[in-house]
């Protein structure tokens, strides 16, 4: 349930704030199952305020976001931003290049899952321009 002041819904802790060379404005993660070699599975919390955003990147073997609320967006390397909310569930394919992140109003918090992390688990690049992001 949303407050008056829009802040989120934390399910889980708030986590450590992301570095700023991975994400443009207050973007936090918690690990939530550390990758082992029996899950080989990362699961994991981000919560953005508004306006942040991951940095463009790819995960070997690919990506599940599930919102568990606010409004934000996601694009996948030369498709249309789409808006994501709470409940959807996002597939981001392997080795190909992708950025989440919140709403310009409203933040976003979503579960990560890291499948088969044997293969790795995230490779970062650079960031999302102010026009990508704007949709420009």
């Amino acid at each position: 349930m949303k407050t008056d002041n829009n802040e989120l819904d934390a399910i889980f802790p708030k986590g450590e704030k992301g570095s700023a060379e991975f994400f443009t404005g207050n973007a936090y993660n918690i690990g939530l199952v550390a990758p082992d070699s029996i899950y080989t599975t990362a699961v994991g919390n981000v919560y953005f305020e508004p306006g942040a955003r991951s940095n463009w990147h790819t995960h070997p073997a690919g990506q599940i976001l599930i919102i568990t609320d606010g409004v934000g967006y996601h694009q996948i390397e030369g498709q249309p931003v789409e808006v994501i909310k709470k409940g959807d569930v996002v597939k981001c394919p392997p080795n190909v290049r992708h950025w989440h992140g919140a709403s310009p109003d409203v933040g976003l918090q979503q579960l990560y899952i890291v499948p088969n992390t044997e293969k790795g688990i995230v490779d970062w690049q650079e960031a999302v321009t102010d026009e990508q992001y704007k949709n420009e």
